[in-house]
């Protein structure tokens, strides 16, 4: 005998049930409301890539460990997308001519990352990525790092609740260059800052020592990315610093890097980050296109706002009302009826069982739906109904157009 299939989810992934998506699209839709209010448009892709994409700037990391790599049945290697700026090149650089720069895009959806699944960290996760194209180091980096404090603040958060700490990686590059490093061996240097807080102290000074005796950090020129950090305070960011130990993980960043942390001891780690890639879309050819930007995942922002007791209310799309049927022949007029309602803007659920109205009422309760009338014989006839508030148990005697205006209200 076959064993039963899981109903668990793959490894790693999660099922949304309808509360669980309710909270999803909460948060996001705050997110695009923010994002609206500063100009940003969104756009989406497939899924699906070809992996040479990522092969050519993503860090090695995620290219080698991290992705969903397949080969399809045209033979075509194939990657589910680990991260979406690569994506938003390849779309840059196929319609640039088209295009009317500078551009702020926003997408959000779902990305794969083959990874060892924990706390913040999953192998399925959502995340918003918000980019600025078309202009150079400057106002445009000023304005992604702001959006990114004004992200959270949307929610609720204050200055207190996160900090942000940034740094560049051309000063980086220029003060590992200084300290004797080739290109090869600041590469790897810059892989060891970023894994520097999974690592042992004496391991990371071992594995740095190796590459050179200098210490780069000690080397880096803080007169520019100091001015950027006096900037934003000036802007109205008064939670950022200079952290010469940021990297970001991807090889394509070129200047301003910065992450976001949590400042709550339940949840000490970064939240999310971004920064500067101006020669991303060379690999089509062409001029570069300066680019700015950051993302921002579903599971690490739930955690944030959870441990600040920020979460959204659960009130996205619940019925406002439920329509209780005395007989099931009265489930077609009450239909005609919910139609009504649901032109104004009403949200009805209608019952389509034979249950009796106690039953139809303790339904609604567990629902969470805030209001109960039943409709049937009578109430066509009289043109008015008994609506019941299940939070308090009052009953309200009203017409059909007292009912509709107050569902409108509502």
């Amino acid at each position: 005998m076959n064993e039963p299939l899981s109903t668990d989810p793959y490894k790693g992934v999660r099922d949304f049930y309808p509360a669980d998506w309710a909270r999803m699209e909460a948060m996001f839709a705050r997110i695009r409301e923010t994002l609206a209010l500063w100009g940003y448009e969104e756009y989406n892709a497939s899924p699906l890539e070809r992996a040479e994409l990522y092969e050519a700037k993503t860090s090695e990391e995620i290219v080698h460990e991290q992705t969903y790599t397949f080969t399809d049945r045209g033979d075509r290697r194939v990657t589910l997308r680990p991260e979406m700026t690569p994506t938003l090149a390849r779309m840059l650089a196929g319609k640039r001519r088209e295009l009317v720069f500078p551009l702020r895009w926003f997408s959000i959806g779902n990305r794969f990352r083959y990874e060892r699944p924990q706390k913040g960290r999953l192998r399925e996760f959502y995340q918003a990525d918000i980019d600025v194209v078309g202009l150079p180091t400057g106002e445009a980096d000023i304005e992604i790092v702001r959006l990114a404090s004004e992200i959270l603040k949307a929610f609720g958060a204050t200055e207190k609740d996160f900090i942000i700490r940034v740094n560049s990686r051309a000063l980086l590059n220029s003060a590992c260059k200084a300290a004797g490093l080739t290109d090869e061996a600041t590469r790897t240097y810059i892989r060891l800052l970023d894994k520097k807080s999974k690592m042992r102290p004496e391991e990371f000074t071992v594995a740095s020592e190796a590459l050179s005796k200098k210490d780069p950090l000690s080397l880096v020129d803080r007169k520019d990315i100091e001015a950027f950090v006096a900037a934003l305070k000036e802007r109205g960011v008064g939670n950022v610093v200079f952290d010469a130990g940021i990297t970001r993980g991807f090889d394509y960043y070129t200047g301003m890097v910065f992450e976001v942390f949590d400042t709550n001891p339940t949840n000490p780690r970064s939240l999310f980050g971004g920064g500067r890639y101006d020669r991303l879309i060379e690999l089509w050819g062409g001029n570069p296109i300066p680019a700015v930007g950051f993302a921002l995942g579903d599971v690490t922002l739930a955690d944030f706002l959870e441990a600040h007791e920020l979460l959204p209310k659960l009130n996205f799309g619940k019925s406002q009302l439920y329509l209780g049927t005395p007989s099931p022949s009265d489930i077609p007029a009450a239909q005609s009826f919910a139609d009504t309602l649901r032109k104004e803007g009403g949200r009805i659920f209608v019952n389509l069982t034979n249950r009796t109205l106690g039953d139809q009422i303790k339904d609604a309760v567990k629902r969470g739906i805030p209001l109960f009338a039943a409709y049937g014989a009578d109430e066509v006839a009289n043109q008015n109904l008994r609506m019941k508030i299940l939070a308090t148990g009052e009953e309200v005697n009203l017409s059909i157009s007292e009912l509709s205006a107050r569902i409108r209200a509502n």
